[in-house]
Parts: C-alpha cells; structure tokens; sequence
C-alpha cells in the first residue's frame, strides 16, 4: 500500500474508535500486549536483521537503542498494559460552566482522529505510540527509521492481530511501508488526512517537520539538557545525578549533555567529575568536552562552541565552569532546547530562582533529567516530550493527544 492508501483507510477507521467505550478499548490493548508477547520471537527475529544492517553505521549507543530483547518486549507489552490502567480521556468532562441564562456548558475531551508519527531507530515507540492512540480513539499512522523497519513491522502486524481479536480494524493502527524522505513529505502534507503529526529524532527531522508540515505538528524530543553544580550544591549528589543522567542511556533525549560547574567548587569538584565519568569507567568512558577554564583544572578535549549546542547522544558531555547561578541560566536560556534541566544545590532560594527563570518542559532540583518520560511521569507510556509551549508541554500521555469540544445544554434558550 502507498502512504496515502494507508492514510486513507486510517480516516476511514477512525471515526468507528471514537464512538468505542473504555471496556472495548481496553480488551484491545490487552489483546495488543499478548500478542507482542505470543509474536516475540518473530520480532526478535525482525530485529536481529535490522541490527546487523545497523551494525556498521551506527554508533554502540544508537545500537542499544535500536535492540530488542525479550525483556524489552516484555515492558512494552507492559506498557500498554500500563495504558488500560490508566482514566479514559474521551468524553471526560474537563470543564463544566452554568451560566446565569440557565445553559451548561461542557468541555468535553474528544478524539484527535488520525494521528501520524515519524521516528527514527527506537521499536518501542511503535508500541507506545499505537497504546496511546488507541486509548484515546485515534487511528495511528507511524513511519519508522529503516534502521528499524523490520522490528516496527513485526510489532505492528502482532498488534493489529490483537486489535482484529477484540473485534476492531486493523487500520486503526498502520506502518507506512516506505522509508524513503518521500513518506515524511507525504505525512507533512497530508490535509485532511493527517489530524496530528508527531516527529520523534533528531534536531534534523524535527526541523524538517516543524518548518514543512502543512497539518497540525508537535515539536518533540531534541534533548541538550544540562545540569547546573551550585556552590553549595552536595558534590556526591552531584556526582550520582550526573552518572547517572550521562550515562544510563546515553542516547535518549532525557540524558544530560552539558555539565554546569559554579568556579567556587571547580578546582575541587571537576578532579571528582573525572574520575567518576572517565578513570572509573572501564568500559565506556565519558569524554569531557572542556571549556577553557575547565580544561585548566583537568584533561579532556577542548570544547568547540559547536559542543554546546550538540545533542551528542553518546558518552560525551560537555562541561563549562560559570561564575554563578545567573550565569548557569544565561548559559542555558542561549544553548538549551527547553527540553530537561537541572540544579544541584543544597541553597533553597538559588533552587526556586532556576526554577522560575528557567524556561524548560522540565526543571529539576536535585534529581536526574533522566525523569522526563512518560511512565516515570505516572502518565503510562508516552507518545513524545513536547519541548514546544502549545498545545503540549513535557511527556505527552493521553490527555495531550485528545483535543475538546463544548457540549451545551440548555431547555428552550435563545440569544
């Protein structure tokens, strides 16, 4: 089928959705979640093809993203598991005004209708995205990366058996079948087809998405997130979060990519900060890319000013030394994408001014940026981090993908 073949039969699907109660789409998700489960191995299978085409271009930690594992399967069917715990948004009321002419006014959470996503080599946002969508009555296009086409076509064809066993069309969720640039233009410029577009990568695809798109488009997940080491910020603390943010999954868009260090504690704190991310790390070590005045405290590669405006994506962070915690937040109003931040100080009134001046989806004190998910968030999975300001802000979990009508009752009023 081309794009717009499946595009069409997703508008014909959808309107059947959004009239389906909680119990249905709830027997659907769970249909889905087995069957990613009974259909493992097969996707494994899929997998282990997209991996060893990806092997020699892409980087360890892209890999990783791109893997599948039995246990990872086992969470995204958890996932969506997750997804039918959670409160139904269609035809919740949001809002509920009495006027004094007698009518009531209700806002009244509504299916989207199509939502369409792009993204690049990660399988479990297939499942994820096509969770949510169906929760909240969508019909979901994706289009995966073709480094993981194979992997998404196994989970989509293992999920549309669960739809099709609860009863529902398997055209409520679809894989565009190609890869080429040629399908994202297609989804940019489907009017009338395409209610919501979403695009999950690189600052490249986002770009390419926000400025061209001629329907409806969320700007996601373009993550430089950086951490701001106060004065009196407790430095072994400083030291778990950034371990910690840095290097879990260094190729997420929650993973820190510039360290912060106030010049009070840098000849004390950077040695630390060495020997935690680089001389401890036998495997996989952190190259510090250092700005003048840090790289006269320890060794590490000096820092280009390209380095800090690189979502690197892979163990390379970035380090800067600042006179003060204004000085944190002017570097960071400059270089961030206002997707995650975060403050280390054990200093109450400096945590609440970065709280408050800096412009970000998330701002964190004392814990790991690592948080901004979805499921961390208690919102189930997430179908993207929005680093925009409307409609969505943050992990974008059921609510953020439905839209709202206003249903007025009244018994016989006129204007």
């Amino acid at each position: 089928m081309t794009t717009m073949d499946i595009l069409a039969a997703a508008k014909k699907a959808a309107p059947a959705l959004s009239a389906v109660d909680s119990e249905l789409k709830n027997k659907a998700l769970l249909a889905m979640a087995d069957a990613l489960e009974a259909e493992n191995q097969n996707i494994l299978a899929e997998n282990a093809k997209d991996m060893d085409a990806a092997k020699d271009h892409l980087s360890q930690s892209m890999l990783d993203r791109l893997a599948l594992t039995e246990d990872r399967i086992r969470g995204m069917a958890d996932g969506i598991r997750q997804v039918v715990q959670l409160p139904d948004p269609v035809g919740r009321v949001r809002s509920r005004v009495e006027r004094p002419n007698g009518i009531v006014i209700d806002r009244v959470g509504v299916p989207v209708g199509v939502i369409a996503i792009i993204y690049e080599s990660r399988p479990n946002v297939t499942s994820d995205a096509a969770a949510l969508a169906v929760k909240a009555g969508s019909a979901c296009v994706l289009r995966s990366g073709k480094d993981a086409f194979l992997s998404a076509n196994a989970i989509v064809q293992a999920m549309q058996k669960g739809l099709v066993a609860a009863g529902l069309s398997p055209d409520l969720v679809q894989l565009v079948q190609d890869t080429s640039r040629g399908s994202v233009k297609d989804l940019m410029e489907a009017v009338g087809y395409v209610d919501l577009l979403i695009p999950r990568g690189g600052a490249g695809l986002i770009k390419a998405c926000t400025e061209g798109a001629k329907v409806p488009c969320i700007q996601t997940g373009t993550g430089i997130c950086h951490i701001y080491v106060d004065a009196a910020a407790d430095q072994e603390m400083a030291l778990n979060i950034i371990e910690n943010a840095k290097t879990s999954r260094p190729s997420v868009c929650n993973a820190a990519e510039c360290c912060l260090v106030h010049a009070d504690i840098a000849k004390e704190f950077l040695p630390k900060l060495h020997k935690r991310l680089v001389t401890d790390r036998a495997v996989n070590p952190v190259e510090l890319r250092l700005d003048k005045t840090a790289a006269a405290v320890i060794d590490g590669t000096p820092a280009t000013e390209a380095d800090f405006d690189t979502e690197h994506l892979d163990y390379i962070l970035s380090v800067g030394v600042v006179e003060n915690a204004e000085q944190a937040m002017g570097h960071i109003a400059l270089h961030s994408t206002g997707h995650s931040e975060c403050i280390v100080t054990e200093d109450k009134a400096v945590a609440d001014r970065f709280t408050r001046v800096v412009d970000s989806a998330a701002v964190y004190v004392n814990c790991s940026t690592r948080f901004t998910d979805g499921g961390e968030f208690g919102l189930g999975c997430e179908i993207g981090i929005s680093t925009q300001k409307l409609h969505a802000r943050g992990p974008m979990g059921l609510d953020e993908i439905c839209t709202y009508k206003y249903v007025i009752h009244g018994d016989g009023q006129v204007r």
